[in-house]
């Protein structure tokens, strides 16, 4: 799919938070909890987001925003959120496209992401692209969070 992938503007802000709840509406389906953090994130609060990490957009030729993730490192670990993209164009590469754009723009010896334990589609890229789950936490009673890892040139 082709597709450009830049730094987010803070123009940017509102669509992306509009993407992020689509995208994150079928996660909330599938443990039955509408409440989670994404799908309850204010502008404010996604601007500050956006003034503390690095937020990248996957934009179609159209110049929709049809994805988003955010990087940011703290102690040589660059950790990796909210990787989303919109479910129009799912399975179609951008996904893959903004993980590796992230790795990109945070290069490290070690990278780090989570996921719901339920979102097999998510391991599954993950996993595709040398993520490993090194640990589990459970949140609440639907929901299961599995840590992955990364290590350069693995």
């Amino acid at each position: 799919m082709s597709m450009i992938i830049t730094k987010a503007e803070k123009s940017d802000l509102k669509e992306i938070l509009e993407l992020q709840y689509l995208a994150f509406k079928s996660e909330a389906k599938r443990i039955n909890d509408f409440s989670i953090p994404p799908l309850v994130q204010t502008y404010d609060e996604k601007l500050v987001e956006y003034q503390k990490k690095t937020i990248l957009k996957a934009v179609n030729l159209n110049g929709k925003i049809i994805g988003s993730v955010s990087v940011y490192t703290v102690d040589g670990i660059s950790h990796i959120e909210k990787l989303i993209v919109n479910p129009e164009f799912q399975k179609q590469g951008v996904g893959k496209a903004l993980l590796l754009a992230a790795e990109n723009e945070y290069p490290s010896e070690r990278y780090e992401l989570y996921t719901g334990t339920k979102n097999s589609e998510a391991i599954s890229l993950y996993e595709r692209v040398g993520y490993v789950g090194f640990k589990e936490e459970k949140v609440s009673d639907n929901l299961t969070f599995v840590y992955m890892e990364k290590y350069k040139n693995e």
